[in-house]
């Protein structure tokens, strides 16, 4: 489907792929890896003809249907809706519309003979044509889309202009996934996502049927949806036929054997070497020595054949101790206009060594949570206590804005961490991939990826023994993350995070609170038991108590707790299976009241032209509202059960 036959691309001077030949299959899903500014984007560049390689060529079948997700450079109209913009996926569906409604009014307005009949002719190629490419249900698959990655029905007719760039990105992602394209390039498709986004973006793409190339760092993704890897690293490209957890593995494998042959390689040569030097001046000796000298020449080794793996750990300090409770809030309580709490009745012990994971949709509070627990707010009611000794260290999303751009790599953690020696200074962050030269380059001239690991470098150079960390791996790539992760199973203090990179929440957190309607639930066994418990919450009776369980009162209390809140989790259903149920009927109503109307176009003696279309346009208006309304409750519905 794709060929690469000895691509080599440099960008300012700076070789990115050298001599790079590969080949891609026809429904081949691909995941592209490696480091950050390695030349994966660039594959997706000279694919879509956005880049011409310097050498080599690119081998695209023509009339390729390619979809295309960029990482930034969206570019929104003024005024244009949310629904319209991912309409706009398919722009000869939506010029068929526009002919099909000038059409319909040309119609309705009474016009007659030869040019009538001409017409309906068209009428009826262009109905024909538009069915077949799925017009008529590109706008309840647009709302669909849009619901599953996180806008609400409220959202869908508001200018997309008035949304963040991390909400134009995710209309732009549904513009990808609903062009039905042959081939589908999605570049780091989760960086704007919340963690049920991503898992809703899973099961989508798992029923894609295309040819699907991924650049990502998540392994989430990479290891369920892929099954094959294209690494690139160091301007080589290399193919394995396997997932990201398959190809690492290999990848290691390889480097063994490299290294042992090397190995074997440097004995032989040294061996060599002692010989000619022993025995360069001895007449007698003259012919081997010559002999020898001709398999040095030979042996040779060039270049590197793979480049060595990043092994690099994050070295973390002891942090100071503390008490065993580090925090604990009691029926706490924030909203921001007075009116609109976004936290209620929230109560919550956090102990010495918990490693927390807060999870659930956008706007149940995750952040505002973590921002309470690290001081930055103060509840409206209820009340805080902070532990003895506990010094919290709060990561935002915004962690570049409090990086001085003037700095150095170096300064920026020497001023953290006045009294800790240059050596130990850099060997930090050598654990964060500063080494050498890199320790004084300017904080305003790193990528992302860099001032994020800068970032974190700073807060952990005086560590605090309560970490708070807002989506810490992101801008990050899979050994820096790896990196990470491994730290922080290791740290020593507590620590409570959001994160939408479910190996990251899997592997690290031993606590996942998952922010729903009714609350916040703690699930003290990590993101697979949380999975575990709330799938079969949703169809099993609360579990009795375990034993050794309070005997008396406290188990009485405990089943009146359960039975309250079964009851509110109830009263909260009932509503949402009705909106369900209602949504459903409605959608079933418009659609066949839809196909009825274009079924009467056929017959032009009786049909009130204007009549038809004006309900036909209320229809399509209609559908997407109605969609949404199903998915939104649906959505609310599926988190109740999980409860």
């Amino acid at each position: 489907m794709l060929d690469f036959q000895n691509i080599s691309v440099a960008l300012g001077g700076r070789p990115v792929l050298g001599d790079a030949s590969f080949r891609i299959n026809a429904r081949e899903r691909v995941g592209i890896v490696g480091p950050n500014g390695a030349g994966k984007t660039t594959l997706f560049r000279l694919i879509v003809g956005d880049l011409t390689p310097d050498g080599g060529s690119i081998q695209v079948p023509r009339g390729l249907r390619i979809g295309h997700l960029r990482q930034k450079g969206i570019e929104v109209a003024e005024g244009l809706s949310v629904l319209d913009f991912a309409e706009n996926a398919l722009p000869v569906v939506r010029g068929m519309q526009h002919e099909i409604e000038t059409i319909e009014a040309r119609m309705s307005a009474g016009e007659a003979g030869l040019a009538h009949v001409r017409d309906l002719r068209r009428l009826g190629e262009l109905q024909s044509a538009f069915e077949h490419e799925g017009g008529y249900e590109l706008r309840n698959r647009a709302a669909a889309a849009l619901g599953g990655l996180g806008f609400q029905p409220g959202d869908l007719h508001r200018p997309l202009s008035e949304f963040s760039g991390g909400w134009q990105m995710r209309a732009e992602l549904t513009r990808a996934l609903i062009a039905r394209p042959d081939l589908l390039l999605l570049d780091e498709p989760t960086n704007y996502l919340d963690l049920p986004a991503v898992e809703w973006l899973q099961r989508h793409l798992r029923d894609f049927a295309g040819t699907l190339l991924l650049i990502s760092h998540d392994r989430f993704l990479l290891n369920t949806l892929t099954n094959v890897t294209i690494e690139v690293i160091c301007g080589r490209v290399t193919r394995y036929e396997g997932n990201q957890a398959f190809a690492a593995q290999q990848r290691e494998m390889r480097w063994e054997q490299f290294e042992a042959s090397r190995a074997t390689a440097a004995k032989r040569r040294e061996e060599i070497e002692r010989f000619v030097d022993r025995f360069r001046f001895k007449a007698s000796k003259a012919a081997q020595v010559q002999s020898r000298i001709k398999m040095l020449e030979r042996m040779d080794p060039g270049e590197e054949a793979i480049a060595a793996p990043r092994g690099v750990e994050i070295r973390l300090a002891p942090p100071p101790p503390c008490g065993a409770e580090v925090m604990r809030i009691e029926d706490a309580g924030l909203t921001y206009d007075g009116e609109r709490w976004v936290l209620r009745h929230i109560d919550l012990r956090i102990m010495r060594g918990d490693k927390i994971a807060l999870v659930g949709y956008n706007g149940f509070g995750k952040t505002t949570l973590l921002r309470l627990l690290a001081g930055r707010l103060i509840p409206r009611e209820g009340r805080r206590f902070t532990g003895h000794n506990v010094v919290p260290g709060y990561q935002s999303q915004e962690f570049a804005e409090i990086l001085d751009p003037s700095r150095t790599v170096l300064e920026t953690v020497k001023a953290a961490a006045p009294g800790r020696s240059e050596r130990d200074l850099r060997g930090l962050l050598g654990g964060f991939f500063f080494s050498g030269d890199a320790v004084d380059k300017k904080v305003g001239v790193l990528s992302g990826g860099e001032t994020m690991r800068l970032s974190f470098a700073r807060l952990l150079a005086d560590p605090p023994n309560f970490l708070l960390l807002d989506e810490p791996t992101t801008h990050l790539d899979i050994a820096a993350r790896e990196a990470l992760e491994r730290a922080l199973i290791g740290y020593e203090g507590t620590l409570c995070f959001v994160s939408h990179d479910v190996e990251f929440v899997r592997r690290v957190a031993t606590t996942v609170i998952a922010m729903t309607p009714p609350g916040v639930t703690p699930y003290a066994g990590g993101y697979d038991y949380y999975r575990e418990k709330t799938a079969a919450d949703a169809v099993v009776a609360p579990a009795t108590p375990s034993p050794g369980a309070a005997e008396g009162a406290d188990r009485k209390a405990g089943r009146r707790e359960r039975a309250y809140k079964r009851e509110e989790i109830r009263k909260m259903r009932l509503p949402l299976l009705k909106a369900v149920r209602k949504a459903e009927e409605h959608i079933a109503e418009l659609e066949k009241e839809q196909a009825g109307l274009l079924a009467r176009f056929g017959d032009p003696t009786s049909v009130d032209y204007a009549s038809v279309s004006r309900r036909l346009g209320e229809i399509r208006a209609e559908l997407p509202l109605a969609m949404m309304a199903w998915e939104s409750a649906g959505l609310k519905l599926q988190e109740l059960d999980r409860d």
